[in-house]
């Protein structure tokens, strides 16, 4: 029986996770998309606890006039903003089990123009 997309995802996200691990040095940044918004965070695994977090939800990002690829590399460039001022320069990329390509792709790019590196 083939796999939901769902389903699927959750393969690809933990087949991820067994390799890359956030710690309070370099973090990992946890990519999360849904059909309208997308959120990131960089998350310290050994001690369980979120650094910093932006999403597009945030009232900070202005999202008026640009789509969702425009929207995703300006919660990046505020994300590496909120990481530069906490301390952390170099991260871990966690995509989530989403491909490397679109939003994704752009919030990367998003950060690493803001100062962090991958």
């Amino acid at each position: 029986m083939a796999l939901t997309k769902q389903e699927r995802r959750q393969r690809l996200r933990m087949r991820i996770r067994k390799t890359i691990s956030g710690t309070s040095s370099r973090p990992r940044l946890a990519v999360f998309r849904s059909n309208k918004e997308i959120y990131a965070q960089l998350i310290d695994d050994v001690n369980g606890k979120t650094i910093v977090s932006a999403s597009s939800r945030d009232k900070e990002i202005d999202i008026k006039d640009s789509n969702k690829t425009e929207t995703a590399k300006l919660v990046g460039k505020s994300l590496a903003e909120k990481a530069l001022k906490a301390g952390v320069e170099t991260i871990s990329f966690d995509r989530g089990g989403y491909l490397y390509h679109g939003r994704v792709k752009s919030l990367a790019d998003g950060a690493r123009e803001g100062g962090l590196k991958f």
